[in-house]
């Protein structure tokens, strides 16, 4: 799998997601369930209701 500009963005948002999850509070880890959602869909790996 070649990383593209478009690959790029869903990258970043899943390690965003699991770096927000080092330091837990609740909005955090809302953030970082939505950060590492929007990654996964973004990346094909995962069908959400849409």
């Amino acid at each position: 799998m070649t990383i593209t500009i478009p690959n790029l963005q869903p990258v970043i948002a899943i390690v965003a997601g699991v770096l927000i999850l080092i330091a837990p509070r609740l909005l955090n880890y809302i953030v970082a369930a939505y950060l590492i959602v929007v990654g996964l869909i973004g990346l094909g790996l995962f069908r959400g209701m849409v």
